[in-house]
């Protein structure tokens, strides 16, 4: 079966069994970005981890998967999408091991590093997968299906993070989170070289601009450092220094791709014409502030409920379930509301968000915390959750729907990779406000701390609400329906 053809694929039960495989990837892709938030605590003690480890285990993750998205469609175009799945799934296994095994703050950073580094390169091929074996009338139910595993698994893993170490234990708990991913990719790479389709190879592919990854990586890298590591050293000289390198190399990118533009041949990693259209640059900026909200808001939770409070693993993740079931409710309808409202449908979702996160922010403020319970959040993550599930699932059309057709899969890889570089951004600035604003007076002042300092770094999460609520308007006012994207992460 291995050497079958997409076209002998289209419509048949084989083409829905390896759509099962390419969800499984997904699936555990996407389960790996919230699963850890609830094991942040259990690892801090484990293995003495520092605040800035913390961040970085979230924010590695995450950078790592957004950078190499672009390059990684590129060279599914050259090498076939059904090699870079199986190589990008094995390679994700293998780092999830890796990060059970880790005995340092260290070894672990590494790891989830290349466990992003693996996921953001099998992604691209899930999607690529998904347009070459299904033809037209079937492959929008393949692409619903996609989107309804990205969003059940990303707000179903603090729940599952929380149960597995509720189960196995606090202090060697947190590995079975990254255990619980050898089984299954195991059977997903198996079963990936026996039904996926061989022949995806693109023909017109012209190389992956690599000068452009590193000036961006680095780029990012410079500015997530200090952020990440400057609360807890005290701001020191080589921070700003490394700030403004990180934009330095900004701009050095920036004439790169613009260079590769105007002498052809190596396609830009970032195609500098699409900015020419200002509603798709709003759109991207909009992107990223909303992913630097929506990601950030169980590291804050998950940190105030365990470290502050004094909560389980499992009582944290059971206070995302409001949030999970709100998702799950408002992906549901969002394209039906869409198809109806059109960008209305974008304002009510980022509005209940803001909304949402601004009550969470003020029961921080109002509720004393010996008396905060998971109730007093269960409303505002409830409203914040339906919110996301109605901006998250289309708002990746309304952005290509910015640019020309002929653009839409260059604008579609962009999109993909600022929604992971501003849940990155997020982490390392709410971390650092998290913990920069921690006061602790002494033993019995732990919780009153924790949850004045979550008061902070939820604020400064509903500003980016209310940000990426004033950029949707920047996005048309209706989407062509012919457009065809693919769901956002």
């Amino acid at each position: 079966m291995s050497s079958a053809s997409p076209s002998d694929l289209r419509a048949t039960r084989t083409a829905w069994w390896a759509l099962a495989v390419l969800i499984l990837g997904v699936a555990m892709g996407m389960l790996d970005t919230t699963i850890v938030n609830v094991a942040l605590p259990t690892i801090r003690t484990s293995i003495d981890a520092d605040e800035a480890t913390l961040s970085w285990i979230i924010s590695g993750y995450a950078l790592a998967y957004g950078l190499i998205l672009i390059p990684a469609g590129r060279i599914g175009d050259r090498v076939g999408h059904k090699w870079v799945f199986i190589v990008g799934l094995s390679g994700f296994t293998v780092a999830s091991l890796a990060c059970g095994i880790a005995d340092d703050a260290t070894s672990l950073v590494v790891a989830r590093v290349a466990q992003g580094l693996f996921g953001g390169l099998f992604f691209p091929a899930v999607t690529a997968l998904i347009q070459l074996t299904f033809a037209d009338r079937t492959r929008g139910r393949a692409f619903a299906v996609m989107g309804a595993a990205i969003g059940v698994s990303t707000a179903l893993g603090p729940i599952v993070g929380g149960l597995l170490i509720e189960a196995l234990g606090d202090a060697d708990g947190w590995r079975s989170i990254f255990f619980v991913n050898l089984p299954f990719g195991v059977v997903a790479v198996v079963a990936a070289i026996l039904l996926l389709p061989s022949g995806a190879e693109g023909a017109g592919a012209r190389g992956v601009d690599v000068v452009g990854f590193v000036l961006l990586a680095g780029a990012l890298v410079a500015v997530l450092v200090p952020l990440i590591e400057g609360q807890d050293l005290g701001w020191p000289l080589w921070t700003y220094l490394s700030l403004s390198g990180g934009v330095v190399l900004v701009v050095l990118f920036a004439f790169w791709e613009l260079h590769l533009q105007r002498r052809g041949g190596t396609t830009p990693l970032v195609p500098p014409h699409l900015f020419s259209h200002p509603a798709f640059t709003g759109g991207v900026v909009l992107a990223l502030v909303y992913f630097a909200a929506f990601t950030s808001i169980f590291f804050t939770i998950s940190i105030l409920w365990q470290a502050g409070l004094g909560h389980s693993a499992l009582e944290a993740g059971l206070v995302s379930i409001p949030f999970a079931l709100g998702s799950i409710v408002g992906a549901s309808q969002s394209d039906r509301i869409a198809h109806r409202l059109g960008r209305t449908a974008l304002v009510l979702g980022t509005g209940l968000v803001a909304l949402g996160l601004a009550t969470i922010w003020v029961v921080f403020l109002l509720v004393p915390a010996a008396e905060l319970t998971n109730w007093h959040l269960l409303a505002p993550l409830a409203v914040a959750g339906i919110g996301s599930g109605l901006f998250i699932a289309p708002n990746a059309q309304f952005i290509v729907a910015t640019v020309d057709r002929a653009e839409a899969g260059a604008a579609s890889g962009v999109i993909g990779t600022m929604q992971r570089v501003g849940s990155a951004i997020g982490i390392a600035v709410i971390g650092s406000v998290l913990f920069g604003t921690l006061e602790i007076a002494g033993p019995a002042d732990v919780a009153r701390g924790f949850t004045a300092s979550a008061a902070h770094a939820m604020l400064v999460s509903a500003v980016f609400a209310v940000a990426a609520f004033a950029l949707v308007f920047v996005l048309p006012r209706k989407v062509d329906r012919g457009y065809e994207t693919v769901p956002a992460e």
